[in-house]
């Protein structure tokens, strides 16, 4: 990694300050060593966050954000539009932590930290959805519902169980619903329970069994999802194997494109990198290279 000289360092407060004290002595040392001038900042509320990002983006060379998807998202919907960007790095301070997954950053915030200073800055895609973007993927049906069904204090409490639960609790109750999907021209239509546009491949932190799947190849992977019984969706949520390809998941459709627009027969909550934001219809394009990152080198 590079020698920066000038960063931020975001992360947000806590309410134990023994659990923030602990973050910070886990990440700061290694750090404070790769850059010359560091501010260490904290956030309490999404605006305080998206004003430090936007402040970084003027001031700093690099970016780290210490926060869970949520925080990330923001901060990079708060700079996508911005000319001048800073390279980002995420430290893994959430739930899921889904996107820093895909860029091997080791779930350990200690060994995260080391694995950073070490790392390599790529270029990475992002997703753009009417006038939001998202980093790891957009989403309706089970996706968003199951969202929505995720109880916050029980999120705390029990973690990445919570997402499990709360999906095998919504599959009882989604309902499929009619779609109309123009793909780079190409039209498909049907029933879904879900809808996923992917720009990366871990889903409450497990790995989707689509090898094409990448936030450096200019696309987007758009998987529809057609049944919703309980052996299909194990068999996908359970699936991490790299090898295995989409096609062997009989009640999945999957293509590529780098413009999609999604059409449901009603209006369905989206969901993008775990946050609710508006309602289909939804046009989505991918923006290649458009951030420069921080991935760990295995």
């Amino acid at each position: 990694m590079p020698f920066y000289q000038k960063g931020v360092f975001l992360y947000k407060g806590n309410h134990d300050k023994n659990v923030t004290s602990k973050k910070l002595a886990q990440t700061l040392p290694a750090i404070g060593q790769a850059v010359k001038e560091l501010k260490v900042i904290q956030t309490e509320t999404i605006n305080e966050v998206k004003e430090v990002c936007k402040a970084a983006a003027g001031e700093a060379d690099i970016l780290f954000i210490l926060g869970g998807d949520g925080t990330v998202h923001e901060c990079v919907n708060s700079i996508a539009e911005l000319e001048k960007r800073p390279v980002i790095s995420i430290l893994p301070g959430g739930t899921s932590n889904d996107f820093s997954r895909m860029l091997n950053i080791p779930q350990n915030l200690q060994a995260a930290a080391e694995a950073i200073t070490d790392g390599e800055i790529i270029d990475v895609d992002l997703g753009k959805s009417n006038d939001r973007y998202f980093l790891n993927f957009w989403g309706i049906g089970l996706v968003s519902e199951t969202s929505q069904n995720t109880n916050e204090n029980f999120k705390k409490s029990f973690g990445i169980l919570s997402y499990f639960l709360s999906t095998l609790q919504t599959i009882n109750q989604v309902e499929p619903f009619s779609y109309e999907i123009t793909a780079d021209g190409k039209i498909l239509e049907g029933e879904a329970v879900m809808i996923i546009v992917l720009n990366g491949k871990f889903l409450g932190t497990r790995e989707l069994p689509i090898p094409t799947v990448s936030p450096t190849d200019g696309k987007l992977d758009v998987l529809v999802v057609k049944n919703s019984s309980l052996a299909s969706f194990r068999e996908l949520l359970s699936m991490n194997n790299p090898e295995t390809i989409a096609d062997e998941l009989t009640e999945l459709t999957h293509i590529q494109a780098e413009q999609v627009k999604v059409a449901a027969d009603e209006k369905k909550e989206i969901d993008m990198d775990g946050e609710m934001k508006g309602e289909t219809p939804g046009e989505i394009t991918v923006l290649p290279g458009h951030l420069k990152m921080i991935k760990a080198i295995q």
